[in-house]
């Protein structure tokens, strides 16, 4: 099957499912009521559906809509968003960490919550709290099917579809020196719209190895990230697998699956007022968003 995607536009005071064909949206509002989280919810049932979406929007036989992709919002907005530290061997040296040997090892997960998910073309607001605010662009692994302690072999079968998520991390606040603790993931990346997604979510079965996309992120146009997801250190199936060790995998839940080399603080370069950023990941597509100052 070509290509398509998932995705939700603002419609009027509220928000519609769509889909995605050549950059134009689709309304999918009849087959698709519960909105696009209402499918992810009900994912096996919900596959032939979203599949004879896809092609029904191809053969022009759904309404568009009139605003385009201007109108897209957030796919979803997970409860929870897992995120995975340190996954890529360069981009853990340019942050001056020392791994362990992966077979010594395990995946370092934190975690994000709703309030910090926003969708294409919106703010990310700069706290003043912080002035080393940085970029992360990382593959988002959305998931379909509950999971409990299932197999590696058997994870990428829990996985609906993928997006894109930009992981914005305060990092003069992720670590405090008030506490022997000397890390606090959450202070420094749990704030109000730190955890961009989208454009949309592109089903699993159009992905059919995560472990080859190329990924790029710009700041106002200039390159700063860019590298493949098959350099990984825990790929997209141990994550899924570990994280279902220790809680159930639900519908919906995100797994944001790493960032590269490339980030802000490795260069002493942050991000400020006016900044213009945009995510991609290779077939899925890019996500764009403007850093503005809070007003207080």
């Amino acid at each position: 099957m070509s290509w398509f995607a998932l995705a939700t536009y603002r419609a009027g005071k509220g928000e519609a499912p769509a889909v995605v064909v050549d950059n134009k949206l689709y309304d999918a509002r009849q087959a698709l009521p519960g909105g696009v989280a209402g499918a992810i919810a009900d994912w096996p049932k919900a596959q032939a559906a979203v599949r004879q979406l896809g092609e029904q929007a191809r053969a022009g036989k759904l309404p568009t809509v009139g605003e385009g992709v201007k109108a897209l919002t957030a796919p979803i907005r997970p409860m929870r968003i897992f995120c995975a530290a340190a996954n890529y061997i360069e981009h853990a040296k340019e942050m001056g960490s020392v791994l362990a040997a992966k077979a010594q090892s395990k995946p370092y997960m934190f975690l994000k919550l709703q309030d910090t998910v926003i969708g294409p073309g919106d703010d990310i607001i700069k706290p003043p709290e912080t002035a080393k605010l940085d970029w992360e662009v990382e593959l988002g692994a959305v998931i379909g099917r509950q999971a409990r302690r299932i197999g590696v072999d058997q994870a990428l079968d829990y996985v609906a579809g993928y997006t894109v998520v930009n992981d914005v991390s305060a990092r003069d606040l992720n670590k405090r020196t008030d506490y022997p603790f000397t890390f606090d993931w959450f202070q420094g990346k749990s704030w109000d719209t730190f955890a961009p997604l989208g454009p949309w979510i592109v089903p699993a079965w159009l992905i059919p190895d995560p472990q080859k996309l190329n990924l790029r992120l710009t700041v106002n146009g200039k390159e700063m990230q860019k590298d493949s997801t098959a350099n990984m250190i825990w790929n997209v199936r141990e994550q899924v697998s570990y994280l279902s060790q220790i809680l159930t995998l639900r519908p919906g839940d995100v797994i944001a699956t790493g960032t590269p080399t490339g980030v802000g603080a490795a260069h002493g370069i942050f991000l400020k007022h006016g900044d213009q950023i945009e995510a991609s990941v290779e077939n899925i597509g890019s996500l764009s968003n403007r850093v503005i100052d809070e007003k207080r």
